[in-house]
């Protein structure tokens, strides 16, 4: 069988086994509404664009002004031909909002991570991780332990006893650098990591924390600062590793916050920094107009937050099964896989575009529709959602 036709049957199985991922086509910008092709209007439920700010004027505009002044990007790696002075005043304003000391983007917080963990260990640390970790911190481990030989653990899901059976064993084999690893929001559950729990047992032990806070970035605290504003805990959290992909613009690129040596350390060794260009100018002055808006305008995150508390109640009025929680992430629980997918299948011919998720990406009986609220919704695009999920719901006997 030739290369070609071993995708082509692969691809085929993918299909057959109902997780193969069908592109939908957008004619405007990533919004509360929007136009896809072959469909027209549609409300958007998929979406990590938290505060709308995907097409806020003042970000783009901001893309547009770097574009202008700084042209399409540096050309080459940051060291050797220079960097632009707009990444530093992003940097410097990522690290203000976040609480840190320092912070160094990336083109990616996948890459943050990559660039992150093997920098950090060697043969005598260990790095441990929660269960439900996204995948680039679990690829980030894997990677680190290929080149580095460092150890790994993972402890339970938000399970503290089990975290700290696992720092104790780490304790036991003198490892030098513990590093604990977490979500901050746990993009399938949409749970918070408990993050004074982890912080006092790393202190107890002498870890280090890292968090990722791509979903708590721009969502969780009064003004959105994330994960340890919304526990009261700005400035006690060690590293900190969120996107500019969501909240703050939507655009792409990443970063990685800590003490002023952190981003230094990691200039001169992490290698996704070491060999990949800069962010383009455009993502970087739209990330940096996107932090000064959310710092103007911390109602957006009340709005939200608003949004999400009346879309999970008026759901569990229906009849559904969110799972129960504090953010705008808010998964509809169905069972079988199939169901989720039939039942997005049918929203978006209702005209709400939301995301079913099944085994292998979720356990097995676990399929949901995965809501994700903005504080760009408005009550009628809510409403006009909530009657479809009532008209689908009744289809498929759910409720």
């Amino acid at each position: 069988m030739s290369f070609a036709a071993r995708l082509e049957a692969e691809l085929e199985q993918f299909k057959q086994q109902g997780v193969y991922k069908r592109l939908n086509h957008l004619e405007g910008p990533q919004a509360a509404r929007t136009k896809m092709e072959g469909r027209g209007e549609v409300v958007i439920l998929s979406s990590n664009n938290y505060l709308g700010l995907c097409n806020a004027p003042d970000v783009v505009a901001a893309g547009q002004r770097a574009l202008d002044q700084f042209g399409a990007g540096t050309g080459s790696v940051r060291f050797i031909c220079g960097t632009f002075t707009v990444h530093r005043e992003l940097e410097q304003a990522l690290a203000r909002f976040v609480g840190c000391e320092s912070s160094l983007t990336y083109v990616s917080c996948w890459n943050a991570n990559e660039g992150l963990v093997p920098t950090l260990l060697g043969e005598q640390d260990i790095v441990i991780s929660d269960q439900l970790n996204h995948a680039s911190i679990i690829d980030a481990i894997r990677l680190a332990k290929t080149i580095t030989k460092c150890q790994t653990a993972v402890y339970r899901h938000s399970d503290m006893a089990d975290l700290e059976e696992q720092l104790r064993g780490a304790q036991a084999k003198n490892s030098r650098l513990k590093l604990i690893f977490t979500d901050g929001v746990f993009s399938m559950e949409g749970d918070i990591a408990k993050l004074p729990d982890i912080v006092a047992l790393a202190r107890r032990y002498d870890a280090v924390v890292a968090v990722d806070d791509s979903h708590a970035t721009g969502v969780l605290g009064r003004s959105g600062r994330g994960t340890a504003e919304h526990y009261g805990m700005l400035g006690q959290v060690d590293i900190i590793t969120s996107t500019l992909g969501k909240a703050l613009g939507g655009a792409a690129g990443g970063f990685t916050a800590g003490p002023g040596s952190l981003a230094d350390y990691l200039t001169q060794r992490s290698r996704p920094q070491l060999f990949s260009n800069a962010l383009p100018p455009t993502v970087a002055g739209s990330a940096l107009a996107a932090v000064r808006h959310v710092e103007r305008h911390p109602e957006l995150v009340t709005r939200l937050h608003e949004n999400a508390r009346y879309f999970r109640e008026q759901l569990r009025a229906l009849g559904f099964k969110p799972l129960a929680g504090e953010t705008p992430i808010v998964p509809v629980m169905l069972g079988e896989t199939a169901k989720a997918i039939q039942m997005s299948e049918l929203l978006l011919a209702e005209g709400v575009f939301v995301t079913g998720f099944g085994y292998p990406v979720v356990p097995q009986g676990h399929a949901r529709i995965r809501c994700q609220l903005s504080a760009a919704h408005t009550r009628d695009d809510l409403d006009f959602s909530l009657a479809a999920f009532k008209d689908v719901g009744r289809k498929l006997g759910l409720i």
